[in-house]
């Protein structure tokens, strides 16, 4: 393997373990990854309430949301089209993936039909409460290029979300994915339009990096707990394998040219209460340290 390792944990099913389906189901909020009509994946957070989301089967995810009118997304959620789904709960830590298409589509939601579920380790999560609230939204701002604004939330970030697809030609086994990485504040550095994104030792799938390896095209979700302001980012994609990265806990590390993105400002309907970092995220280093 490109990275030297070999993958280790549970198993990637077909269907979703009743335990997985009954998490999904406590959830009130929950990223997603679709691809654009040009192909290109984009990230977004649905936020409702508890039980917005259920499972009629071991196959079907049902969510009685849809994304709100200033999302760049709805285009997008359009049944057939491939979908990728992070369930996680930032106040235990614990997350699941999955994968799938929109078998149905209406004006109360949608249904996912799943193709693959797997549980993630707990690693790199910051503990937070979330608390739903009303935001006044400042509708949506597009651009092509980091601005201070977008910089200085990404630099102060612990966490983000990452939306890749598998290459073309995999038939069945093609399809969207959405992944989370944390840091400390610090962990993402940006020079000019480009994040600098460490690769820390997780639970050796590969799926987004190996995603990216045969598809270059990704997107980048960013939070900001504060204000809930929303950063969706577009970008390109290059794997640095073999490149020095003097980061405590780094492997490697991967950069995000940035083509376009979009920021709603407090789009995310939740206040966040910060409990703690992750002992795996105080191991590691920030490239401000360098």
């Amino acid at each position: 393997m490109r990275a030297g390792q070999i993958r280790t944990g549970a198993s990637i099913r077909g269907f979703m373990p009743d335990q997985h389906r009954e998490f999904f189901g406590l959830l009130p909020y929950v990223f997603v990854a679709t691809a654009d009509e040009s192909g290109w994946p984009l990230a977004t957070m649905l936020g409702a309430r508890s039980g917005f989301i259920h499972s009629s089967d071991p196959v079907t995810l049902r969510f009685d949301t849809t994304a709100a009118s200033s999302d760049p997304i709805i285009p997008s959620l359009i049944a057939g089209q491939d979908i990728g789904i992070l369930g996680i709960d930032l106040s235990t830590r614990r997350r699941n993936r999955a994968n799938g298409h929109i078998a149905h589509i209406d004006d109360a939601g949608f249904t996912v039909k799943i193709h693959q579920s797997f549980g993630n380790c707990a690693k790199y999560i910051q503990r937070r409460e979330a608390h739903p609230t009303r935001r006044t939204s400042g509708g949506l701002e597009a651009f092509y290029s980091l601005d201070s604004a977008a910089r200085a939330q990404i630099s102060k970030a612990d966490t983000i979300f990452v939306a890749s697809r598998s290459r073309a030609g995999l038939s069945h086994h093609a399809g969207m994915d959405m992944s989370h990485r944390g840091g400390r504040p610090g962990f993402i550095r940006t020079v000019g339009n480009i994040l600098m994104v460490p690769d820390f030792g997780g639970n050796r799938y590969y799926n987004t990096l190996g995603n990216f390896l045969g598809e270059p095209r990704g997107s980048v979700l960013l939070i900001d707990f504060d204000s809930g302001d929303l950063l969706q980012l577009q970008g390109l994609v290059t794997i640095h394998w073999n490149d020095q990265v003097e980061l405590e806990g780094a492997e490697r590390w991967w950069s995000f040219e940035v083509t376009s993105g979009w920021r709603r400002r407090g789009a995310c309907p939740f206040e966040w209460s910060f409990i703690d970092y992750s002992p795996a995220t105080l191991r590691t280093g920030i490239w401000a340290q360098l």
